[in-house]
């Protein structure tokens, strides 16, 4: 359903950092940084990607959104979560657990990035 998904920052080099620790914990190369200062991490099921604004405002965090990333275990979920944490995110919501819903059990795992947008690790309990 989703090509890519790009999210803001100010400081582009600094989310790279803590994007290669999250996704790097869940086996994806490091990001590229292209022409125009944009990084991403490209997947054979979609594009990750991080941009300062365009429209020259400060980055802010999706309020009311949710960036997920499918976590193939829960060890690599907590992996994930602490990669997170060791690089400037900051732990959100209850600990990584199972979380019970209309969709089945879930484990999941939630940070802030360092501009302030929610993701989250998600692995199915199936």
């Amino acid at each position: 359903m989703f090509s890519h998904i790009m999210v803001g920052a100010d400081d582009v080099n600094e989310a790279k950092k803590f994007y290669d620790a999250v996704l790097g914990a869940m086996g994806h190369p490091e990001g590229v940084i292209d022409e125009k200062g944009r990084c991403f991490y490209i997947t054979p099921t979609g594009i990750f990607s991080i941009s300062k604004p365009i429209d020259g405002q400060a980055a802010c965090g999706m309020n009311g959104g949710t960036v997920g990333f499918h976590a193939a275990s829960t060890k690599e979920a907590d992996a994930w979560h602490a990669a997170g944490i060791a690089n400037g995110g900051t732990a959100i919501e209850d600990p990584p657990g199972v979380r019970e819903g209309g969709m089945g059990p879930l484990y999941l795992a939630y940070l802030r990035d360092p501009a302030g947008n929610k993701i989250c690790a998600l692995h199915r309990m199936s």
